[in-house]
């Protein structure tokens, strides 16, 4: 079955390779030139957030706290992307921007552009780690502990890099409408038959209603309810001044197929995520022993370990082609993103006579450098994939919403109104998380109103000219 995969890894990036051909500057490298069609479009928007997390993550915190559990992912993110596409996508799609860091060198200044470009990359150092780390476990439990952790982290790092690296975007448009099909199909596959030895989808859908997993709301208290809340509002805020989004918007053939695909996409994506959440429940039914134990020791090895353990080759095949597809998929888009980011408006920011050349070489070399660091955070960190995934909107949530919403939607939003609006969000958030103070609400989200007044003030103040 391993070499089967490998096979499978293989082809993934020859056909990443092969996309790279289609790059010749770096407008091609980023955006695919703008010439993607609405399939491509909902394909990337649902297989890039459809990661590691979505069938790990989600199905691990499911088995623990149920629905009510799940209230960034899957409901925060599918939201994030609905909203984006209804409200932020033809905006910004006009603007016919490069990142989503030109955008607020455009509506502000180059400082507001610096501070803000910052936040995004540190933001992408959870989220990619947490694929990282999900590859890892996948090659660890396909060989049974042959290639450790650490090996299969390494591995996974280095085929998600050599076609990103070559190819950017197009690469990843290819390659992920191929591994969207694979993962649609070989999730449906497998949860088909595990249900079926569980008793059946109703049998599934009853015993887990029945033991409460299906309750989605919080507990009625107050640190219930603004704890879910705050876990809701971090994914769905957080994630819209992400460059990930915006680059699937922009590289959208039209302003139609950059808002409906991307708001398809998510809808998409919150329908196909409770297809990991009756697999895993399916898991409890199957072999309540193994489950058991494997929720001691990590919940995250329960789908990949009761797909070895109780399901024939052929499924397992595809389940592990699936679950790879999932990883490569996102990884290579978040991979990208920051990298963009950081090329495009900071270094270009110290450096603006760049040509296009030199600058299409520096994102390259960007993304190799993120890579490592990404890959060292991973073997270093103890975290869960669904909290390193949580984590990572917080800098966003706190420096970035405001000042992309404020900027979009209010014309008095002035450069001075931005930048106290960063300097309130994130000192707020920063001051409560270094303090430790037990507060019933998220450091986060006290971040985010302070930005909030920070950009109502300050505008008032300096007005915009």
């Amino acid at each position: 079955m391993f070499e089967i995969i490998i096979v499978y890894l293989f082809f993934s990036v020859c056909i990443g390779l092969y996309a790279a051909k289609k790059v010749s500057t770096n407008n091609d490298f980023v955006t695919a030139g703008r010439n993607l069609p609405f399939v491509f479009i909902l394909a990337m928007v649902f297989a890039t957030w459809f990661g590691a997390e979505t069938i790990l993550g989600i199905s691990a915190t499911f088995l623990e706290e149920g629905l009510h559990g799940l209230a960034s992912d899957p409901f925060g993110a599918s939201f994030c992307l609905i909203v984006f596409g209804l409200f932020f996508a033809k905006k910004l799609y006009r603007m016919n921007l490069l990142t989503l860091g030109d955008f607020f060198k455009f509506h502000y200044n180059s400082r507001v552009e610096l501070i803000i470009s910052i936040c995004i990359v540190l933001s992408y150092l959870g989220w990619v780690s947490a694929q990282i780390t999900a590859l890892g476990l996948v090659f660890n439990v396909l060989t049974d502990g042959s290639i450790s952790r650490s090996l299969g982290m390494g591995l996974g790092a280095a085929s998600i890099l050599v076609y990103t690296l070559a190819g950017g975007m197009w690469s990843i448009a290819i390659t992920t409408f191929i591994q969207m099909i694979v993962i649609i199909l070989g999730l449906i596959l497998v949860t088909s038959e595990a249900t079926t030895m569980a008793g059946g989808l109703t049998n599934v859908i009853s015993i887990a209603d029945n033991d409460g997993k299906f309750e989605w709301l919080p507990e009625l208290s107050a640190i219930g309810f603004v704890t879910w809340i705050g876990a809701f509002i971090t994914m769905a805020l957080g994630s819209i001044p992400q460059q990930d989004v915006f680059q699937r918007v922009n590289s959208s053939k039209s302003e139609k197929i950059a808002v409906w695909g991307t708001t398809a996409g998510g809808v998409v994506y919150l329908i196909f995520a409770f297809v990991p959440i009756v697999l895993a429940y399916s898991a409890v039914i199957i072999d309540p022993n193994l489950t058991s134990r494997l929720m001691e020791q990590d919940p995250q090895l329960v789908l990949p370990s009761i797909v070895v353990e109780q399901m024939p080759s052929w499924l397992q095949v595809i389940f592990f082609g699936s679950l790879l597809s999932v990883i490569m998929s996102t990884a290579s888009g978040t991979l990208l993103a920051p990298s963009v980011i950081f090329s495009n408006n900071i270094l270009k920011n110290l450096n603006s006579s760049l040509t296009d050349a030199q600058l299409l070489l520096l994102t390259r070399v960007t993304i190799f450098a993120f890579t490592i660091i990404v890959l060292l955070y991973s073997l270093s960190t103890n975290d869960s994939i669904h909290t390193m995934v949580e984590n990572a909107y917080r800098v966003t949530l706190a420096g970035a919403f405001v000042p992309l919403f404020a900027g979009l939607f209010w014309k008095r939003a002035s450069n001075f109104g931005a930048l106290l609006s960063i300097i309130l969000g994130i000192s707020t958030w920063l001051f409560l998380e270094i303090i430790k103070i037990d507060l019933i609400v998220e450091p986060q989200i006290i971040g985010l109103l302070t930005s909030f007044v920070g950009m109502i003030l300050g505008s008032y103040l300096k007005p915009r000219h």
